[in-house]
């Protein structure tokens, strides 16, 4: 456990960052399954807005660095074909 003072901040400081990029975290998954389930319903229109929505959240998250660079391109890439895949 921490014993100076200001190993004791930052570990409050860590548990308070370690919350709010859960939450972040959470929110994004949370706009890819509303893409997932547009997906399932067969709903071409609304699946490409729910992923309109998403992308620049997805983004977000990269520069804030709580996903990786490729696991959000590889995310949006998927999405994209599965959208894609409902129009043909």
């Amino acid at each position: 456990m921490a014993n100076s003072p200001s190993s004791k901040k930052r570990a409050r400081q860590q548990e308070k960052r370690r919350q709010h990029n859960a939450s972040q975290r959470s929110m994004v998954r949370t706009y890819i399954k509303k893409v997932d389930v547009q997906i399932d319903s067969g709903n071409y229109d609304e699946a490409q807005a729910a992923l309109i929505t998403a992308k620049p959240l997805i983004d977000s998250m990269v520069n804030k660095g709580i996903f990786p660079k490729n696991k959000a391109a590889r995310v949006k890439s998927r999405l994209n074909a599965k959208v894609k895949a409902l129009q043909a």
